[in-house]
């Protein structure tokens, strides 16, 4: 099972590459697509411009998990903003997997959605390390690599 999200972070005045404007957070910088399991374990990031929208992000993101983790992934769970019928069929037809929403409930009280919780949590991991708070890197891959060598850090730490 896989727990996808997307996080929109502001990018240093170095960066010049892949650079989009979020108009729902209105952040210009760089999209965070990760990918984690039900422990907290990144299994995928992609990072590309701002401007990409969830629904369109998912289709960068899921043929690479399906590359990397053939067979082994049944369910995605994503947030409200990869809802919408198209894209819940398309997964189904392009992987076999099912894809959960899960939904806020009522809009004036807190609480903890299901399973959403892991990836927030990661997402913040992620975000307590100084270099990736912003994005300081020219190329995404570089800045991918950095999400990457932040999370084997926050696990040897775990063990």
């Amino acid at each position: 099972m896989g727990i996808i999200d997307s996080q929109s972070v502001k990018i240093a005045h170095t960066c010049a590459q892949d650079v989009g404007y979020d108009a729902g957070k209105r952040i210009k910088g760089r999209k965070r697509h990760i990918v984690t399991d039900t422990l907290g374990c990144l299994l995928l990031v992609l990072v590309h411009g701002a401007g990409v929208q969830d629904r369109n992000g998912i289709k960068q993101v899921l043929p690479l998990l399906k590359y990397k983790f053939l067979g082994s992934i049944k369910a995605i769970i994503a947030d409200n903003g990869y809802s919408g019928q198209p894209i819940v069929d398309w997964v189904k037809q392009q992987f076999s997997w099912n894809l959960e929403i899960v939904k806020r409930t009522e809009q004036s009280k807190f609480k903890v959605l299901p399973k959403r919780w892991i990836v927030e949590r990661t997402l913040a991991w992620i975000a307590f390390s100084r270099r990736n708070s912003r994005d300081y890197e020219k190329n995404t891959d570089t800045s991918q690599t950095m999400i990457q060598l932040a999370m084997i850090r926050i696990f040897i730490n775990r063990i």
